[in-house]
């Protein structure tokens, strides 16, 4: 059984997605449905392929993608991230051109957590004097 596959991990804000590469005709399937169903934004859509297309790979990997957490912002940078990680394990020469488009850096930024004696993160209580 020689089915290669390359699996990459990409994470942005609390979503996580585990990708797989395999040998195929430019198919992407998030959580066993079709990008198409899955994203109603074209915005998104052209977020998650932006790797594919500036490698010139769009037609050469099937893309299977298992993504949870987070809203549909976050899931799209987290896929393209994974689909980043897993082209990158494919072809060792496609690393420059993904690092020069940003897309191979894990975005840091998070939601800042809670603190005691205040509403939110810095949100504080209302003041009044009396």
């Amino acid at each position: 059984m020689a089915n290669v596959q390359y699996i990459g991990t990409g994470r942005r804000k609390t979503s996580v997605a585990r990708v797989r590469l395999l040998p195929g005709s430019g198919n992407i399937t998030i959580n066993k449905r079709d990008i198409e169903e899955y994203f109603d934004f074209d915005t998104l859509k052209v977020l998650v392929k932006e790797p594919l297309v500036i490698t010139d790979t769009i037609d050469k990997y099937d893309v299977f993608v298992n993504v949870q957490g987070g809203g549909f912002t976050g899931q799209a940078g987290a896929i393209r991230h994974g689909i980043s990680r897993a082209l990158v394990n494919s072809d060792e020469e496609l690393k420059p051109v993904l690092k020069k488009a940003g897309f191979l850096t894990r975005d840091p930024r998070m939601k800042e957590r809670k603190k005691y004696g205040l509403k939110k993160a810095r949100r504080a209580p209302q003041f009044s004097k009396r």
